[in-house]
């Protein structure tokens, strides 16, 4: 387990140099937004939990990953890329003319599987997928990745009612916990807290962990565990906005904005590769 780990927190540390390139490049991106998750889409995706064919990006028996906080976009393109589903040169044209996709998530990517960036839609698409799996008796398991500013959306909280009302057992929803908006932190804006709480008076099965400890997630979204779930399981990861970066970590206002000015490139740069492997 210590060495998959070691190996994982290079992993980590390598995309968030190169979602840190694209954006730069790019001199636009959510940045924050996708360091925040870095290690959860490395656990899904390098660690053995979720189900998928790189040669076959519509296999049919593959688990389905939703990126409901869909302007994270360039971390899970930097992820796909990195494992095969397209080639590389296509994250350096990242949301410039001669790219093919912009900053928020499109579904014309390979390994992608909604259009996301208006919030909110995710769980919604994850409860449906979860439902017609289940009455179709497929082992298929869906993944859905929340933000928690998005978590003010009504629609989220329809698709828990609904997901907790057909027991979807099938469906794991992760809240990608920083704390933060688009201009401040949301137990100033409205609180969440207890948000644990709250999920569980709507019938959901509920996990607190640390969203940037590999052990941590393992241990909740272990197969042999999900596969003995009998209702949804949400998992709420405490994480950091801008994680692995000082000067944007917690900043609410680097919210959507990648570092322009060449002393803020030179110090993030600096910084990352400095503190090097992920706290993971």
């Amino acid at each position: 387990m210590d060495g998959k780990i070691s190996y994982l927190r290079e992993k980590a540390h390598y995309l968030r140099e190169l979602v840190l390139d694209m954006c730069i490049k790019a001199k636009t991106g959510h940045l924050t937004s996708s360091f925040s998750c870095v290690e959860i889409l490395v656990a899904l995706y390098y660690g053995g939990i979720l189900k998928y064919k790189v040669s076959q990006p519509k296999w049919e028996r593959r688990d389905r990953f939703i990126l409901s906080k869909g302007h994270a976009s360039p971390l899970l393109y930097a992820v796909l890329s990195d494992l095969g589903f397209f080639p590389k040169e296509e994250l350096f044209k990242f949301a410039q003319t001669e790219g093919k996709f912009g900053v928020h998530l499109q579904n014309d990517v390979p390994g992608v599987e909604i259009t996301a960036g208006s919030l909110g839609q995710g769980l919604g698409v994850g409860a449906g997928l979860a439902l017609a799996f289940k009455k179709g008796r497929k082992p298929y398991k869906v993944f859905v990745l929340l933000g928690d500013g998005e978590c003010y959306e009504g629609s989220i909280w329809e698709a828990v009612m609904f997901s907790s009302h057909y027991n979807l057992s099938n469906l794991i929803a992760i809240v990608d916990r920083n704390f933060l908006c688009v201009t401040d932190f949301t137990e100033k804006i409205v609180k969440f807290e207890p948000l644990e709480r709250k999920w569980k008076g709507f019938g959901w099965e509920v996990e607190r962990i640390d969203g940037h400890s590999f052990k941590d997630l393992f241990l909740v979204l272990d197969r042999k565990r999900l596969n003995r779930l009998n209702k949804p399981l949400v998992v709420i990861a405490d994480t950091v906005k801008g994680k692995g970066i000082s000067f944007i970590e917690n900043k609410p206002l680097w919210h959507g904005i990648a570092p322009t000015k060449e002393e803020d490139i030179e110090r993030a740069w600096k910084e990352l590769r400095e503190r090097g492997l992920s706290d993971g």
